[in-house]
């Protein structure tokens, strides 16, 4: 029987041979129920259409988790740059758990515009029962009353930080407004906390995967003693600024919402557009196999959707409830619906919400509205980092920050907000607004 390091490094390597379905018959139940081969397949390919074709492994190390229980992690070097493949193996040799993340590298590091002098931090409990997840509010010094924002991260098991290799763009937002006077909820996905009870659950949906935390979250800030309760905001990215519209027809008491690279386009159109891009980038079988796969899966989305569609026959592994709560919910038509004022941001970069595909559906369906806000930052990726050239999924690994004008242009819209009056955006040569 092999070790749990040279089950790792064999799993490396079948998966660097497009052996994804040998790679699945070593899954253990729990990971079985939140992960198909398929699944594991894309994520393989958005890893390496960054890093490009693996080159070496490096040496694997491991620790114990529980007595029957290892966590190994396996360095993974590219032509491109490198990425680290981490599984659970229990003492049979099954596989409890696979992700694929960034290398081990620098320490996030406070951006330039936050003051830690400026506020401070404590944890809370958002939710109550057994799924109930662990968050932080960060409060700025002084007797207040202070704005406050929600932060609702994208799609995926993130903790409350979003972290990704050595960024938290989450932690960035909470920081640079909270020294700007703005106090700040952030906290784990119940994805990120109860995953096995999440993967096990045939019922699940974006709507209870985000509104009962954010309303919760919601109602937690405004308790703040120098939190002023009327003006309590929910700002969600990417999946969470989806379903930002809907957190706010759900909590009446929410002040404002805003909508950060948030997808307007149907999610099984994007994921096609998204895996074709990534394909492009790393031309091959693999790739073309699992652009056919995804595009198979979303005419089943598309076409023939049921609630007893397996999983298989579906993206990313998720159940048909899932899919078919997605595909009722019109994000556009929720926000058209609020009567309450929206700032929406988007990067001029982004490959996966684009200025092309998403943004002119959020125009379209706001139009004629003089509350709503939207603004492009040319030069920022998906997840508001700056930079220059094409995005690719290992430019969101190198350490950096949310660009300094997404914080100054959310705290400047706060406090007209506050104000009441006409929002203008700030001279900054990065952004176009559109009011």
């Amino acid at each position: 029987m092999l070790t749990a390091e040279e089950t790792a490094v064999l799993v490396v390597e079948w998966a660097r041979d497009g052996r994804f379905r040998e790679i699945a018959a070593l899954f253990a139940p729990p990971l079985h129920a939140a992960l198909s081969a398929q699944t594991l397949q894309a994520a393989w390919l958005a890893e390496t259409a960054g890093t490009g074709p693996v080159t070496d492994l490096g040496e694997p190390s491991s620790e114990s988790l529980r007595p029957d229980l290892i966590r190994v992690s396996v360095p993974v070097v590219c032509e491109r740059g490198q990425f680290t493949a981490v599984m659970s193996v229990d003492s049979t040799g099954l596989l409890n758990g696979l992700r694929l993340a960034p290398p081990a590298g620098e320490a996030w590091e406070a951006p330039t515009y936050a003051d830690p002098d400026a506020f401070e931090e404590h944890d809370v409990t958002v939710g109550a029962g057994a799924l109930a997840v662990a968050g932080t509010v960060t409060v700025p010094l002084g007797d207040g009353p202070w704005p406050g924002v929600v932060l609702l991260s994208g799609g995926g098991p993130f903790d409350r930080d979003a972290t990704n290799g050595p960024n938290k763009p989450l932690k960035d937002l909470a920081w640079g407004l909270a020294s700007r006077g703005v106090a700040v909820l952030r906290y784990d996905k119940v994805t990120f906390t109860h995953a096995a009870e999440v993967a096990a659950a045939d019922d699940f949906t974006m709507t209870r995967e985000y509104v009962p935390y954010a309303v919760a979250a919601v109602r937690l800030l405004q308790e703040e003693p120098c939190v002023d309760s009327s003006r309590v905001f929910v700002a969600g990215h990417s999946m969470g600024g989806k379903v930002a519209p809907r957190v706010a027809e759900t909590e009446p008491s929410v002040a404002g919402v805003v909508i950060l690279a948030g997808d307007a386009e149907p999610m099984h159109r994007a994921a096609v557009r998204v895996v074709g891009h990534l394909a492009a980038l790393n031309p091959g079988p693999h790739s073309e196999a699992v652009l056919a796969e995804i595009t198979r899966q979303a005419a089943t989305v598309e076409t023939a959707l049921s609630p007893r569609t397996p999983r298989e026959d579906l993206p990313f592994g998720l159940p048909a409830s899932y899919w078919l709560d997605l595909r009722s919910y019109d994000p556009v038509a929720t926000a058209a619906r609020l009567d309450k004022p929206l700032l929406i941001l988007q990067g001029g970069r982004d490959y996966q919400v684009t200025v092309e595909h998403d943004l002119p559906l959020w125009r379209e369906g706001l139009t004629g509205r003089p509350d709503v806000t939207i603004q492009i930052h040319e030069t920022d990726d998906h997840l508001f980092f700056p930079g220059t050239g094409p995005s690719t999924p290992a430019g969101y690994t190198a350490p950096q920050h949310v660009d300094a004008a997404v914080i100054t242009d959310v705290a400047a819209w706060l406090d007209c907000q506050l104000q009441r009056e006409p929002y203008k955006q700030a001279e900054t040569p990065q952004a176009n607004q559109i009011t």
